[in-house]
């Protein structure tokens, strides 16, 4: 199924499959970084989309490892044997099917955590940089999510951190039109402060994994903090 492909400044590439479910290509010197993988039945369209735009994927990273942001991440990399993978060493351990949570990490992991057979060759800790994207945590959602913040225009990739389809909102707010990244959000009270952490950023242009790229997104970032409480 095809992908709706969207640029947004000089880097990011938006591809969107069935209206509702975001990955990201972002343009670097040496390739393409590939920010989730959408759901399952998605890497022909997204290799499709990279070799229109004339680059390969040298690098998949993923925010969490919820199944429409990992759902694809198997196909790729046997197509992409080359590509690093990269997940944060707290959500990495979703991937092999382990869904506990560790000490102090209260309630239940919500939402669906696909057991997928590619290892993970980067376990990413906030602070880090990968090319260009600076690892940003932002846990709440689940607990090792990460955001992406790109030093060059600071752009933010923010994952479910935030959402927008719906309306803005911080993970865990429900918006009725489109619920389902409040349903899944482990911990809302952790959400809140990761985007109210994310907001202090001050990024350019906010990309999430459901819904439009907002450009000059902090007031609308503040509200949603705001509501979040």
């Amino acid at each position: 199924m095809a992908l709706k492909v969207t640029t947004h400044g000089a880097h990011l590439v938006k591809l969107t499959r069935l209206g509702a479910v975001n990955a990201y290509l972002v343009r670097e010197d040496d390739g393409l970084t590939l920010v989730d993988t959408t759901i399952a039945r998605s890497a022909s369209a997204i290799l499709s989309a990279a070799r229109d735009l004339g680059a390969p994927i040298v690098r998949i990273l993923l925010t969490h490892a919820h199944g429409d942001h990992v759902g694809s991440l198997d196909a790729l990399h046997d197509a992409l044997p080359g590509a690093e993978v990269g997940i944060s060493v707290r959500d990495a351990r979703f991937l092999t099917g382990d869904k506990s949570l560790d000490g102090g990490e209260p309630g239940k992991a919500r939402g669906g955590y696909p057991k997928v057979a590619t290892t993970p060759d980067r376990r990413l800790e906030p602070g880090e940089r990968v090319g260009s994207l600076e690892v940003v945590a932002s846990p709440g959602h689940t607990p090792g999510h990460v955001a992406f913040l790109d030093t060059r225009d600071r752009t933010l990739i923010a994952g479910d951190a935030y959402q927008t389809l719906g309306g803005i909102a911080v993970s865990g707010v429900v918006r009725p039109l489109f619920p389902f990244p409040a349903l899944a959000t482990w911990h809302k009270p952790t959400a809140a402060q990761s985007g109210r952490a994310l907001h202090a950023l001050s990024p350019s242009r906010l990309a999430v994994g459901h819904g439009a790229v907002l450009e000059d997104p902090g007031a609308e970032m503040e509200r949603a903090v705001a509501a979040a409480g």
